[in-house]
């Protein structure tokens, strides 16, 4: 599987529009090449060099099998028409937070699973949930990675 964005390359810096210095909104994805029986797609956007310890900018999963990219600008809500959900990132918000280190470069990796499942939780779940729940149900994995600096 293969997951890509017209917003940056991977390795890139990713634009400041969807970053906390602007607007603030998820860049579009779009992923090709999914295996066969993939019942769902899950996301996961976490920065691994947060002072803290790894921050999780997005959790979104039971995307439609049929979809093959999300649009720019998702609507931080707990669940949207087509029955994808939304989980709580590192902020306390639903949805999409983007960027916003408090210094140097830091990566930004965007993970897709391809599940054999549709995910039972409720959409406000966490990072640590979502893969908990995921867990012998992953057919696939792609990753893609973009940089910011404040």
């Amino acid at each position: 599987m293969k997951l890509s964005s017209p917003a940056f390359k991977d390795g890139a810096a990713i634009p400041r529009v969807h970053t906390c210095d602007d607007r603030d909104i998820s860049p579009a994805l779009k992923w090709e090449g999914a295996p066969q029986g993939v019942k769902s797609f899950a996301l996961i956007c976490d920065d691994p060099d947060a002072p803290r310890g790894t921050w999780v900018h997005w959790v979104i999963f039971n995307i439609p099998p049929d979809k093959q990219e999300l649009p720019e600008n998702l609507p931080t809500k707990d669940s949207l028409t087509d029955g994808t959900k939304q989980g709580k990132n590192d902020f306390g918000n639903i949805g999409y937070g983007g960027p916003c280190p408090p210094g140097g470069t830091h990566r930004y990796f965007f993970k897709l699973y391809a599940l054999d499942a549709s995910v039972q939780l409720q959409a406000g779940c966490t990072k640590a949930q979502l893969l908990d729940a995921m867990k012998g149900h992953i057919l696939a994995e792609a990753q893609l990675m973009a940089t910011y600096k404040r």
